[in-house]
């Protein structure tokens, strides 16, 4: 999920958990907030983290997404690993898992692939929403691998603002609760700093943006956004990886877009694991 206001967390994962456990609609195969439905084909780094034991297998247990940056190596935020959002210490989970190759979560494409290591930034602040990012090693290479090119610190053109950016994710296609069976991506541009520190200013009940480290994209009239279940989803400029789907308040909502991390601002960090 994207992350929520954190008064609300808890209640966040349960709503989702009870949303996906129920027959899925055909409103839910709309958008993700303000997109269109895309081909798992033309985006093979998207993954969807998956726990049937907790999210049941209505979506194949899809909670959270995933990109793939090696073969065996999976990034991701860390809120989506945590026990807000689990139930449980990531440590209990029994069966989590990376799901790629499957567009549709209704069916059995591609290959569903256990964990076998995940490394979640310590350091992540969930009062702020600062560091958010975790390191996935899965049980065993994908075999149709195909990792995204990170934008890293010697990329700055990536992160122009007005750049244009596709979101992509299984997450909640309307603001209400409505989940997407099929993969999803929605037309975004980036943001300027001030922009996004006016958003959310310190002290700010949603979290404070910080610039070395965040990112946001939208549009300023609102109406194209990610959404719970999109949390961990690739932020994409010219087929690189800018950031990951964080937090934010609301969905596409005017004047509060969503925060990415921002991959060149923790790239250290997954090289490091």
């Amino acid at each position: 999920m994207r992350n929520p206001p954190r008064s609300t967390a808890w209640a966040a994962a349960a709503a989702l958990a009870a949303a996906v456990l129920q027959p899925t609609t055909a409103a839910a195969d709309g958008v993700v907030i303000g997109g269109h439905p895309v081909r798992i084909s033309e985006s093979p780094w998207i993954v969807a983290l998956s726990s049937r034991a907790w999210y049941g297998n209505a979506r194949s247990g899809q909670y959270c997404a995933g990109v793939l940056v090696a073969p065996d190596k999976v990034i991701t935020v860390a809120h989506c690993l945590s026990e807000p959002v689990l139930g449980v210490p990531l440590q209990q989970v029994p069966d989590l898992r990376v799901i790629a190759g499957r567009g549709d979560l209704r069916s059995d494409a591609g290959e569903e692939i256990p964990v076998r290591d995940a490394w979640v930034n310590p350091r992540h602040d969930p009062w702020t929403n600062a560091g958010d990012i975790a390191v996935i090693t899965l049980d065993h290479p994908v075999r149709a691998a195909a990792p995204i090119t990170l934008a890293d610190r010697g990329d700055d053109r990536s992160y122009d603002p007005g750049n244009p950016a596709r979101v992509y994710g299984w997450g909640d296609t309307a603001g209400d609760g409505r989940y997407a069976t099929s993969l999803r991506a929605a037309q975004l541009r980036l943001l300027t700093d001030e922009t996004c520190a006016k958003a959310y200013p310190p002290g700010s009940p949603d979290g404070t943006y910080q610039a070395d480290s965040m990112l946001c994209a939208g549009d300023p009239a609102g109406g194209r956004d990610s959404c719970q279940g999109d949390s961990g989803g690739p932020l994409v400029v010219g087929g690189r990886l800018v950031g990951l789907v964080s937090w934010g308040s609301g969905c596409g909502e005017p004047e509060h877009p969503g925060v990415y991390t921002r991959v060149s601002g923790v790239a250290g960090l997954i090289a490091a694991h």
